[in-house]
């Protein structure tokens, strides 16, 4: 039985990556906090199936220590702040977080155990203001967010360690990737949640910032297995996630709309207040490296993911 640590293990991603190991056979074991609240939602179904662990990315010795307790196989790094529009609020904790935080994680690895073959979460983000169309592993980066310019640290800490100690270290550079787990001040969520509520009569408009701006959407559901796959190739390297499609933020709020029998146009507003300082625009992914080398391709499409992400909300709000 293999055994497998995930930090991040309450988000959409962790709680994902966990039913598929449980459901290959691993001992699981899910790197949390401290906090006087338990965030437990999105796999209190599998509470009973994993073990939890205090860790914090700040501190490494309680990652050494989360180390020698778990004992993993794998370790995956899916821990961080992930929200770009927090990320110019908090600039300085978001750096500490998703750039420092991956290196903490991958000396305690070093010092413990550098068998331990690392994934590392890195972002279609880190493209920014693209240089290419679209996006491969060999494209430049350019990020136009602290949140990406800390994904570009940890995307290339991985590298460095990967080539400086031979550590089994992969990145995997995942665009937009949905859920009906996704928290609710990502766009897709909040579209989703809002056309259920509006729906039911319990608002009565949605306020948004850029409509044309455009993204590859995924589900995450999809995007763990790939995870998986890096770390089960003979050899470390990185591989860019997504579907090869771009839609807009407009097209997005047509299909959930229209699900639900309403017009968009009817409910949505846009808010000045809500654009980015600097605007990402065009983010689009060339995966074919992953479907060659790991065999790998999405299976739920755009339309599919978005009224599944309704028909949840619409149970919820119920």
């Amino acid at each position: 039985m293999k055994t497998a640590l995930i930090t991040g293990v309450t988000g959409q991603d962790g709680s994902y990556l966990a039913e598929l190991l449980l459901d290959k056979g691993y001992k699981v074991y899910g790197m949390v906090r401290r906090s006087s609240t338990e965030q437990h939602d999105r796999i209190s179904h599998i509470l009973d199936k994993i073990e939890l662990i205090q860790g914090d990315l700040l501190d490494e010795l309680s990652l050494m220590e989360c180390l020698k307790q778990a004992q993993p196989d794998e370790v995956y790094n899916l821990g961080a702040q992930s929200f770009v529009p927090t990320s110019w609020n908090q600039p300085v904790l978001t750096a500490e977080f998703t750039a420092v935080g991956v290196t903490k994680l991958l000396e305690a690895i070093k010092h413990v155990n550098p068998k331990i073959k690392f994934y590392q979460a890195s972002s279609s983000e880190m493209f920014g203001k693209v240089r290419e169309s679209p996006q491969k592993e060999s494209t430049p980066f350019y990020p136009r967010s602290p949140y990406g310019v800390a994904k570009v640290y940890g995307h290339f800490i991985t590298v460095n360690y990967r080539e400086s100690y031979d550590l089994f270290a992969c990145s995997g550079i995942l665009f937009n990737h949905e859920s009906p787990r996704r928290g609710l001040e990502f766009v897709t969520r909040k579209v989703t949640n809002a056309v259920a509520k509006i729906k039911l009569g319990k608002q009565k408009e949605l306020f948004l910032g850029n409509l044309d701006a455009k993204r590859d959407w995924g589900f995450a559901g999809d995007y763990v297995e790939a995870m998986w796959l890096m770390l089960q190739q003979d050899k470390p390297d990185d591989f860019v996630i997504g579907t090869g499609e771009m839609h807009s933020v407009r097209e997005l709020c047509e299909v959930a709309f229209s699900h639900v029998g309403l017009d968009y146009k009817d409910y949505v507003k846009t808010d000045p207040k809500l654009l980015r300082p600097a605007e990402v625009e065009h983010l689009v992914a060339d995966c074919s490296k992953a479907k060659e080398k790991l065999s790998w391709s999405p299976k739920v499409n755009f339309r599919e993911l978005i009224q599944m992400m309704v028909d949840a909300d619409l149970e919820k709000e119920k």
